[in-house]
């Protein structure tokens, strides 16, 4: 069975989409109804934009979703047993599923940017990841700390992305070191995804979800809040505006669509994130990037 996956933030790059843009016609199309519903030409940042351009939240969302589709559009065999998404990349899912269209996916991955700035200008906060260590023992850490710090992405085995406020996450970094982590490092990130600290952002984007008209997808959706096979249009709306405050269990998520049957991983998107992370959660799937027809 053939899963497709789609990254989330950190994936973007310097003249991304541009290659899609010149050779596919329906590509092109999808990249300038993009700029209509913006507002503003995103593909002039995207196409030639210095790395530093694309990291303005207000940039960087929009353009890994809007890749994302642009290659999923293109592609001609486009056969989906079962998607998810890394954080972001569950709205570029949810659109490859026909659980939302485009447009309404476009605005809400914009709104979602913007509300997650003004969260991280609240209050300064900060992410960390902790390589080498079990689950459990970062999940016992954080427990232990006080002040907010939670486990926000389970990305592999042995590599977990912690978020909130930066002196506890500054004191959970020493403590996991003292554990025996390889290495427990600040990211140079705007602030606390995926914790309690984006309940502002929480907030503002569930209005949105919930004024947009989501449908069952064409296959089930493995949302990161459950790690589970999700079919129902109501439940996908639910996690969806859970997602922002809970952790990402990209971990689970993948091996339960292994359990679930898959066999075939294709990672939809810019870059190979996602494919890397495959091979540290399980060596026996084949994982690759989304082929383009000639």
């Amino acid at each position: 069975m053939k899963a497709y996956i789609f990254p989330g933030q950190g994936a973007q790059f310097s003249g991304m989409g541009l290659d899609i843009f010149e050779k596919y016609p329906a590509a092109q199309s999808l990249f300038l109804k993009a700029n209509d519903v913006l507002g503003f030409n995103i593909t002039d940042v995207m196409f030639e934009g210095s790395a530093e351009d694309l990291k303005q939240t207000n940039v960087t969302q929009p353009a890994i979703f809007i890749h994302s589709i642009a290659i999923k559009t293109v592609m001609t065999d486009f056969k989906p047993s079962m998607v998810a998404g890394h954080s972001l990349g569950e709205f570029s899912a949810l659109v490859a599923s026909g659980a939302l269209d485009f447009e309404d996916g476009l605005k809400l991955v914009s709104k979602r940017a913007q509300a997650m700035q003004k969260a991280c200008e609240l209050q300064p906060s900060t992410m960390a990841a902790v390589l080498g260590l079990e689950d459990h023992v970062v999940e016992e850490v954080c427990n232990e700390i006080s002040g907010v710090v939670v486990a926000a992405n389970y990305n592999c085995p042995g590599q977990l992305v912690i978020s909130g406020e930066v002196e506890a996450i500054n004191k959970a970094c020493e403590v996991m070191k003292e554990k025996g982590a390889r290495r427990a490092l600040v990211l140079p990130v705007g602030g606390a995804f995926h914790s309690p600290m984006m309940e502002p952002a929480r907030e503002e984007l569930a209005a949105a979800i919930e004024n947009t008209v989501f449908k069952n997808p064409v296959c089930p959706i493995y949302q990161n809040v459950t790690a589970s096979a999700v079919t129902s249009a109501s439940e996908i709306q639910k996690n969806l505006i859970a997602q922002l405050t809970a952790p990402v269990r990209w971990t689970q998520t993948i091996q339960q669509m292994i359990a679930d049957g898959s066999t075939e991983f294709i990672e939809v998107g810019p870059g190979k994130v996602l494919q890397g992370l495959m091979r540290k959660i399980n060596r026996d799937v084949t994982a690759s990037s989304a082929a383009l027809p000639e």
